[in-house]
C-alpha cells in the first residue's frame, strides 16, 4: 500500500526504460550476420536502427543514473505498460527506414504483434522480405515470449536495483511459483529453460530439411508461441518431421515452465499430477480426435494427415502460436467451430501463450459447479479445490472479474471494428485474436489471410487489444484510473 501513497519515481522509470532499449538496441545488432551473408553491407537497416536505440537507450540511462533505485508497485505498472509500446516504436525502424514496410502504421502493427506474440501480419509476400528483416521479426517475438521485462529483472541486481514489482506487473497470471527465494534466480531460471528449448528445437529442425535459418527462426517463433514463419505458406512449407517436430514445442511452450524445470530435475510425478497440465491435454487430445474423424468422414485425406492437420491446428490456436498447415476456414462448420472456441481458452499459465488460461477456465467450472452444491447445502463450507488445495474465495473473485473483463473488451473490440466497416466474423475474429494473441482468426483474417486490407484506425486499435492480451488487461487498465496517479 505503501507503493501507491508516495511519490511516482520517474527518473528510476525513464533510467529503467532507457535500460530496457539498450537491450533491445543490442539485440538488434544481432542480426548483423544475416545482413552481411543475405544483404551485404548497403542494408543499413538493422545498423542504423540499432544504434538510434542505443543512443536514445543510453541518453535515457546515464541522464537518470542517480534516481532512486526502489522500484514500487506504481513504477512497475508504468514500466511494463510503456516499455512495450515503446519498445515496437524503436522495433518498427528497421522496417521503416529499409523501406519494406514504409508506412509506420503498418511497422508498429508489425512490430507489436511481435513484441506480444501475436502473429498477426500486414506482410502480403513475407519470402520477398530482407533476411536480416526476418530475422528481426523473429527475434521480437522471442524476446516477448518469456518477457523483456523478465530478462531485464535477472540482470537488475547489478544495477542495484530490486525486480519484484516489475516481476509481478510483468506476469501477472492467476498464480506463479518462484522457483527461488529471490526473484532474480526465478528469472534466470525460466530464460535458461526458454533458452535451452530453444537450442535443441533450432537443431531438432536443422537436421530435417530446413537450413539454419529457417530452423532458428521457427524456433524463435515456436518458443515464444507467436507463430511469425519465415514463408508464405507457413508450416504447410515443411515436411511432416518438421510439423511433428512443431507439434512437439508448441505444447511445451505452451505449458507452464515452472513444470518444465520440475521435469528438468526428475520430478515428473509432480507434473503429471497438476491439475491444469492434466487439463490442457485433455483439450489438445480430445478435440484433436474429434477434428481428426470429421476429417476422415468428409474428405479422402490420408488417416495420418488427418491426424497430423487437426493435431497441429489444434495446438497451434490453443497455445496462440498461430502457425498453420491447413485453412480450417475451409473444414465443416462444426469443425472450425471448434477451432474458434478454443481462441477462448488459451495454454497454461506461467507459459509463453496467451488468451484467458486453462486455469482460469477451471476455476470457473469448479466454482459453478460448488455453486449448485451450496444451493442444495446453503450452510456447508464448500471451497473450490484445485491441485488438491484450498482456492480462496479473493482469488475465484479475480478469476471473475478477469474473465468478464475479457469478454467485454473482446465485445467492445468487436463493435468497434464492425463500426469502421469490418464484416462481423472479421471483426469478431480480429477481436479475439489480438486480445489473445492468437494470430489468425476466422472471417478475412483467417490462416492463409493477413491484416494489410485493414484500415489505419482498425490497425492501432488491435495494437491496443495485443498490449491488452500480452499484459493481462488489468496491468494497463490500472493506468487509466485517476487514483493510481494520486499521490
Amino acid at each position: 500500500m505503501k507503493s501507491f501513497l508516495r511519490k511516482i519515481n520517474y527518473s528510476l522509470i525513464i533510467r529503467i526504460i532507457g535500460f530496457l532499449l539498450l537491450v533491445e538496441g543490442i539485440f538488434m545488432f544481432t542480426a548483423l550476420p544475416f545482413t552481411i551473408k543475405y544483404c551485404s553491407l548497403e542494408c543499413i537497416a538493422i545498423p542504423v536502427s540499432g544504434a538510434i536505440t542505443i543512443f536514445v537507450g543510453g541518453l535515457m540511462f546515464l541522464l537518470n543514473r542517480k534516481s532512486s533505485k526502489n522500484i514500487g508497485k506504481r513504477e512497475g505498472y508504468i514500466i511494463v505498460s510503456f516499455t512495450w509500446i515503446l519498445i515496437s516504436l524503436f522495433g518498427a525502424l528497421p522496417y521503416y527506414i529499409s523501406g519494406t514496410i514504409p508506412n509506420f502504421t503498418d511497422a508498429f502493427f508489425e512490430t507489436i504483434s511481435g513484441f506480444t506474440t501475436t502473429g498477426a501480419t500486414i506482410l502480403t509476400d513475407i519470402e520477398a522480405m530482407p533476411k536480416d528483416l526476418l530475422y528481426w521479426r523473429s527475434l521480437t517475438q522471442w524476446l516477448g515470449g518469456m518477457g523483456i521485462i523478465v530478462f531485464t529483472v535477472a540482470i537488475l541486481p547489478v544495477l542495484g536495483i530490486g525486480g519484484m514489482a516489475l516481476f509481478m506487473a510483468e506476469m501477472p497470471g492467476v498464480t506463479y511459483d518462484k522457483l527461488h527465494p529471490r526473484i532474480t534466480a526465478t528469472a534466470k531460471r525460466l530464460w535458461g529453460i526458454y533458452v535451452l528449448f530453444t537450442l535443441i528445437q533450432t537443431l531438432l529442425l536443422w537436421a530435417g530439411e530446413m537450413d539454419f535459418f529457417d530452423a532458428i527462426n521457427h524456433a524463435y517463433t515456436t518458443m515464444s508461441t507467436g507463430g511469425f514463419s519465415t514463408r508464405n505458406e507457413s508450416i504447410a512449407t515443411f515436411s511432416a518431421y518438421s510439423q511433428y517436430v512443431i507439434i512437439i514445442f508448441m505444447i511445451l511452450a505452451g505449458t507452464n515452465f515452472t513444470l518444465h524445470y520440475f521435469a528438468l530435475h526428475g520430478k515428473l510425478a509432480r507434473v503429471f499430477k497438476d491439475e491444469e497440465f492434466r487439463g490442457y491435454l485433455t483439450v489438445i487430445g480430445v478435440i484433436s480426435f474429434f477434428i481428426t474423424i470429421g476429417l476422415l468422414l468428409i474428405s479422402k485425406t490420408q488417416p495420418e494427415a488427418a491426424f497430423r492437420d487437426a493435431l497441429f491446428t489444434v495446438a497451434s490456436i490453443l497455445t496462440t502460436t498461430g502457425y498453420a498447415t491447413a485453412n480450417y476456414l475451409m473444414w465443416p462448420t462444426i469443425l472450425w467451430m471448434l477451432i474458434f472456441v478454443l481462441m477462448f481458452l488459451g495454454g497454461s499459465a506461467g507459459s509463453t501463450s496467451g488468451g484467458i488460461k486453462i486455469i482460469r477456465q477451471m476455476l470457473l467450472l469448479k466454482n459453478s459447479r460448488m455453486e449448485l452444491k451450496r444451493a442444495f447445502h446453503p450452510n456447508a463450507i464448500l471451497p473450490v479445490r484445485f491441485n488438491k488445495k484450498s482456492v480462496s474465495q479473493d482469488i475465484i473473485y479475480k478469476v471473475m472479474a478477469f474473465f468478464l473483463m475479457y469478454i467485454l473488451i473482446f465485445s467492445l473490440g468487436m463493435i468497434a471494428l464492425s463500426a469502421m466497416g469490418l464484416d462481423f466474423q472479421t471483426a469478431v475474429g480480429a477481436s479475439i485474436s489480438s486480445l489473445g494473441n492468437i494470430g489468425p482468426a476466422i472471417g478475412q483474417v483467417g490462416p492463409v489471410d493477413n491484416y494489410a486490407f485493414m484500415p489505419w484506425p482498425a490497425k492501432w486499435l488491435l495494437s491496443f487489444l495485443m498490449l491488452m492480451g500480452r499484459l493481462e488487461i488489468f496491468t494497463v487498465l490500472i493506468l487509466f484510473s485517476p487514483q493510481f496517479w494520486k499521490r
